[in-house]
């Protein structure tokens, strides 16, 4: 087979095993032979369990639409449907009480408490970015943003907005780290006396939280400070920039800020053969062994990126004190429905992707298991993994790890799994889910846009969804935010694991970010998803304000606060007595987020895009927000609140202000007048058949339209 070779039973591409047999094997101590033999088997033995799951979830959803249809016309019955959906065995008995006994967990993950960025993994300079966010500057948060109430300036240094951002710091600086008799506002002079941190001669009303300095003790370069498992280090500058212009030399505070980051290969990313496969995997490698660079140009200028180093202090004891300068990182690998055609098995058939990730992924990261002073320094694999249905596919996806670890010669349960609690057959059994995989479960999360496209999906047939914007108000998402931690806690993960919540998808709007999402550990969540290196640093102040350990310990005193019957409840449009503008409105409002995410998609292979809404409001957009908009206006059609030909009016008129937001990319297609491109295709496809489409994931669609679009290259 051209551009194929024959690999065991496997026929593999010629780009993937250049790349593994190169690249990623050399180093592990796994012979080639023995890595494609055993990667036979586990595809061929896995793959007919994959097929059943994904059998299982087709049934299940055939019983609940036929359930829906029959009782359209009565008033719904949900004593009824609850027992139904244990009948059918979309509901599982809950089982007795349990912990998870997950070992070797990294402190960023059990125990310390911070933002979490997501990332593209086929963006190198996207990855290194998010990496090295494990620091980043206050000064720059506030100034360079929204987050002190009004614009960033343009052009030069604006010296009353540096004073504030100055004040501003140091406000935080005496919440978090406040001192007797003095405040940081009015401090001349910080230097360490037989161990202890002074300033302006008094010290810390808790003197534990000074960690280290560099430079002499009496006129410190840095000084180091923890609050809450988080770090801060205030830089000294007496000469230069903002440091001479502070009366105690202060040049900036730096942040511990992304303390962990998913290393994306499934949403953010558009991987549709072996050739981005590869881009893919060879990023990982890079960040797995630490060599991964990118060079490209920044104000006229070649820049290099790296990874950052460790950094080194002395502490209060005069002993070194390290702190990792990179952020702990996990990878996402695909969920279970997509294949892919850079491995083929026996039959001809492409193979699971998310088999091959696992397998593929945990290889890579062996580089980093045989290194001192790289990503994980308890010697784990943390690989998240989204799009579960329910026990039996958590069960599975532990039963596929455990083979990768035999076939690598790892110990079993090195990889740690997180749980993606996006699915709502995965959220009504969430408990036994867990279970599942008690040994490796290291993080579990929501996600309100994947868990909302699959609210509308299974209930399809149960009638027309609110408006989005009331999607959100209805009491099943708290209901689901709520059990979600309360079960996490139930199952011991406080201490062990991360429990997380959801992105904050307006990365120009840090003041509302500021305002609204501390609400996350105040919920009990330890981390929280953020869509760049600012946020993170942003966000930590949050975890600074918020002991989250100790509202984790409030919430396991109060028990329970949902249970499955909430969660349940159907957002449907009680009262439908929409006008004709406020469907339409509704409407473009989700075209305009599939076209201009779709577009880029499709035609240029970008997997996450920044696209302003219908108030030009910038929105990080990936496959979760495109699936959310897509089922939305497929069940608006299906039960004929909207119709075809209005909504394809409303596609061609919001292509055509895509395209205007878009003028300026060199690269860019326009979708107008013609109408006939790849691309707007695709984001038809996903409207007009949304309703077929496998749990109403835009996934088949959106690689059959990418790959059509290569072809035809």
């Amino acid at each position: 087979m051209a551009g194929f070779q024959q690999k065991g039973d496997l026929s593999v591409a010629d780009t993937l095993v250049a790349f593994l047999e190169e690249r990623a094997l050399p180093g592990t101590g796994v012979d080639a032979a023995a890595f494609w033999s055993g990667f036979s088997d586990l595809v061929h033995k896995m793959a007919p369990e994959n097929r059943k799951l994904l059998g299982l979830r087709a049934d299940i959803q055939a019983k609940i639409d036929a359930w829906h249809v029959e009782r359209r016309s009565s008033p719904h019955d949900h004593e009824a449907y609850c027992a139904f959906l244990r009948e059918i065995g979309y509901l599982v008995e809950e089982g007795d009480a349990f912990e998870i006994d997950t070992a070797n967990v990294d402190d960023e993950i059990a125990r310390v408490p911070g933002p979490q960025l997501v990332v593209p993994i086929t963006n190198a300079r996207y990855a290194l970015n998010a990496a090295n966010a494990r620091w980043g500057s206050l000064y720059d948060g506030f100034y360079g943003t929204d987050a002190m109430g009004s614009a960033p300036p343009k052009g030069g240094y604006d010296q009353g907005r540096g004073a504030r951002v100055v004040a501003r710091a140091r406000v935080f600086l005496d919440e978090a780290f406040p001192a007797e008799k003095t405040s940081h506002a009015d401090a001349r002079r910080y230097y360490i006396h037989n161990g202890a941190l002074l300033i302006d001669d008094q010290p810390l009303m808790q003197p534990e939280k000074f960690i280290g300095y560099t430079g002499h003790p009496k006129a410190p370069d840095s000084v180091v400070l923890r609050n809450n498992g988080l770090h801060v280090v205030l830089v000294f500058d007496r000469t230069h920039a903002i440091g001479s212009r502070d009366q105690a030399g202060l040049a900036d505070v730096q942040m511990e800020s992304a303390v962990s980051a998913i290393m994306d290969c499934e949403d953010s990313v558009a991987c549709v053969d072996a050739e981005d496969k590869v881009v893919a995997y060879a990023n990982w490698l890079g960040l797995m062994k630490g060599d991964l660079q990118d060079t490209f140009e920044k104000g006229g200028q070649q820049v290099t990126r790296a990874l950052h180093s460790d950094r080194a202090f002395t502490g209060p004891d005069g002993a070194e004190v390290t702190l990792k300068g990179r952020a702990l990182m996990l990878v996402r690998n695909v969920g279970h429905l997509m294949t892919n055609p850079a491995i083929l098995d026996k039959d001809g058939n492409e193979v699971f992707e998310g088999v091959m990730d696992a397998m593929i992924t945990t290889l890579i990261a062996m580089h980093d298991l045989q290194r001192d002073g790289g990503n994980s320094l308890t010697g784990s694999v943390y690989v998240v993994k989204p799009k579960m249905h329910g026990p039996e596919e958590v069960a599975f996806a532990d039963r596929t790890f455990t083979r990768v670890e035999e076939i690598l010669g790892l110990p079993q349960y090195t990889v740690k799994l997180g749980i993606m609690d996006e699915e709502r057959r995965t959220s009504v059994n969430l408990k036994e889910c867990i279970r599942a995989a008690k040994s490796r479960v290291a993080f579990i999360n929501t996600g309100f846009l994947d868990r909302t496209g699959d609210e509308i999906h299974t209930s399809m047939e149960a009638g027309p969804f609110s408006r989005k914007d009331f999607i959100k108000r209805k009491d099943w998402i708290g209901a689901y935010e709520n059990q979600n931690v309360d079960i996490g806690l139930e199952c011991g993960l406080s201490g062990k694991a991360q429990i997380g919540k959801g992105m904050w998808a307006m990365p120009d709007l840090m003041a509302a970010m500021l305002e609204q999402k501390i609400e996350h550990p105040k919920s009990g969540a330890n981390c929280a998803w953020v869509p760049s290196p600012t946020a993170a640093t942003l966000h930590a102040l949050h975890y600074h304000k918020v002991d989250v350990f100790a509202v984790q310990e409030k919430l396991k005193a109060g028990g329970r606060r949902a249970y499955v019957d909430t969660v349940l409840n159907i957002p449907l449009a009680e009262y439908q007595k929409w006008s004709d503008d406020q469907k339409t409105r509704e409407v473009e409002n989700n075209a305009q987020g599939i076209l201009g995410y779709v577009v880029r998609w499709v035609d240029q292979g970008v997997g996450c895009s920044k696209v302003p809404d219908m108030n030009d409001v910038g929105l990080m957009e990936d496959r979760a927000t495109c699936r959310i908009s897509a089922q939305h206006i497929a069940n608006w059609l299906h039960h004929g609140v909207v119709d075809a030909q209005q909504v394809m009016a409303v596609m061609r008129k919001m292509a055509a202000v895509v395209d205007g937001q878009n003028a300026d990319d060199p690269l860019y297609r326009p979708m107008a007048p013609g109408f006939d491109g790849i691309a707007f295709q695709a984001a038809c496809d996903l409207v007009f058949k949304g309703r077929v489409q496998p749990s109403g994931y835009t996934e088949s669609v959106l690689h059959a339209r990418r790959l059509e679009l290569k072809a035809s290259a």
